[in-house]
């Protein structure tokens, strides 16, 4: 399971074309791949989220990305952090999932989650529902999903699904991990314990130890061990050689987005600042044990304003593998 994952969150980049994408996304993939990180992560969204840049920004799918960058990387396991269950029929899902496994000789895992971007679901058609149906849906499609990467032949006649004896051949080279992303201690928890092998939280990281306390409390409940599921945390990052230069990339990036950090009050600028885990590279690795301290067992990270260039990845995996050492 992940211990040190790369997310690549976003692929618009400096003098970035259609033409020059997939080689820089390349670039990033091959330079996790040698650099300590153990899985490399792509989301799986369909228009750039807010902060990160317009809704029409660059945006490769996903799972078509993830199978070409099964042939330029060597040990890496492949996922997206995470897929938007109301994208694809889960069936579906389980096929292209378990299709990455066989092209990147067993190197594929499973991220899923409920579904959030509404922009997306409008614009490309669909159905956005409640925050209730998205879950309702989730839970039935892991209901499929994890029986036919599991060898099984599922039958489902739920209220969003139905699947009848659904094989699913050829079979997973091996046992293909499921990640489930969120933090959500009522509902995406629970289904973690219900069906999981890893949790990655999106929470502040104030609150890790109260979502590992859910999930334990969901774990007692259900009857799994706690012990076998693997929590990562995701985490936004700006590497630098100084702290200066830190700071001065977050700046940038951001100011091309509209928003003036060098203009800010303190607070507002502290706040802002909060969300990334920022610095030279001695401060980026305290601040990573910072962060392992509090119980979780890996880090799922992105560059999203350095990601782009290699050696910063690099940088980061190098870093991070030494904390987790």
């Amino acid at each position: 399971m992940t211990r040190l994952g790369y997310q690549i969150p976003n692929f618009t980049y400096p003098d970035g074309t259609s033409a020059t994408l997939f080689e820089t996304v390349a670039a990033q993939a091959r330079a996790a791949d040698r650099s300590g990180f153990d899985t490399v992560l792509l989301m799986d969204h369909l228009y750039q989220l807010p902060l990160l840049g317009p809704p029409d920004e660059f945006m490769l799918e996903c799972y078509t990305t993830l199978g070409a960058l099964a042939r330029e990387t060597r040990s890496v396991r492949l996922g997206a952090l995470v897929t938007g269950n109301t994208y694809r029929n889960p069936a579906l899902l389980a096929k292209i999932v378990t299709t990455l496994d066989v092209v990147s000789g067993g190197r594929a895992q499973l991220g899923i989650g409920a579904g959030w971007f509404e922009l997306e679901h409008e614009a490309f058609g669909f159905e956005f529902g409640t925050f209730s149906d998205r879950f309702e849906k989730l839970e039935e499609a892991l209901q499929i999903i994890v029986p036919m990467l599991r060898g099984e032949r599922p039958t489902l006649e739920g209220r969003h699904y139905q699947a009848r004896e659904v094989a699913n051949q050829p079979s997973p080279i091996g046992r293909i991990p499921i990640m489930i992303g969120g933090a959500g201690e009522k509902k995406t928890l629970r289904l973690v314990a219900a069906h999981a092998d890893e949790s990655n939280l999106t929470s502040p990281v104030a609150e890790i130890g109260r979502k590992l306390d859910a999930l334990a409390a969901h774990c007692e409940r259900l009857g799994r061990d706690r012990s076998e599921i693997t929590v990562s945390q995701q985490l936004n990052v700006c590497i630098a050689d100084t702290r200066d230069d830190a700071f001065a990339v977050i700046a940038d990036f951001l100011g091309q987005r509209g928003l003036d950090v060098r203009s800010m009050d303190a607070e507002s600028l502290e706040q802002i600042l909060a969300l990334v885990v920022w610095g030279d590279p001695g401060v980026v690795g305290e601040r990573l044990e910072e962060v392992r301290q509090c119980g979780v067992d890996g880090f799922t990270l992105a560059l999203p304003a350095q990601g782009h260039d290699p050696d910063r990845v690099e940088q980061l995996g190098e870093v991070a593998a030494k904390v987790l050492a």
